[in-house]
């Protein structure tokens, strides 16, 4: 067995990535680094390197123990690598989790039923009734 492993492999082997193009996907676009550096797919890595991984709103930290290429069962994970991510980050998930999407202020995103019928009505008069011999300002 190698003592090294391309980090893409590892990435999938390891679940931590659904498919090994998402992990590659994931190094090409920054979103995988190894003490502060970002790092191409192709990149050998070594037992005892700290992984980070971003995938908003957290940062991921993982110490390799195993540098696998091939997958590995969900039971046999704690084998591969060590979590060593912050307390905090968890922190931030739960906090994402929680806010969600009940502050949604007035005025962006979808309208809502209401809205919508209130801009039918104003930018076409004859969905209610009202034609153009109709005039409000006749009396």
């Amino acid at each position: 067995m190698d003592s090294t492993a391309r980090i893409d492999k590892w990435l999938w082997a390891a679940r931590i990535f659904k498919t090994r193009s998402i992990a590659a996907d994931a190094c090409k676009n920054g979103r995988v680094s190894i003490a502060g550096v970002c790092v191409k797919p192709s990149r050998p890595l070594k037992v005892g390197e700290v992984v980070d991984v971003k995938k908003p709103p957290v940062t991921y930290s993982f110490r390799v123990l195993k540098p696998i290429e091939q997958r590995v069962g969900a039971k046999l994970v704690p084998e591969v690598y060590e979590n060593v991510t912050d307390p905090k980050q968890y922190e931030l998930l739960e906090m994402s989790r929680i806010s969600g999407f009940v502050d949604r202020a007035r005025g962006t995103g979808r309208p809502t039923k209401k809205e919508r019928r209130a801009l039918d009505a104003f930018a076409d008069p004859m969905l209610f009734g009202f034609d153009d011999d109709d005039s409000f300002f006749d009396d």
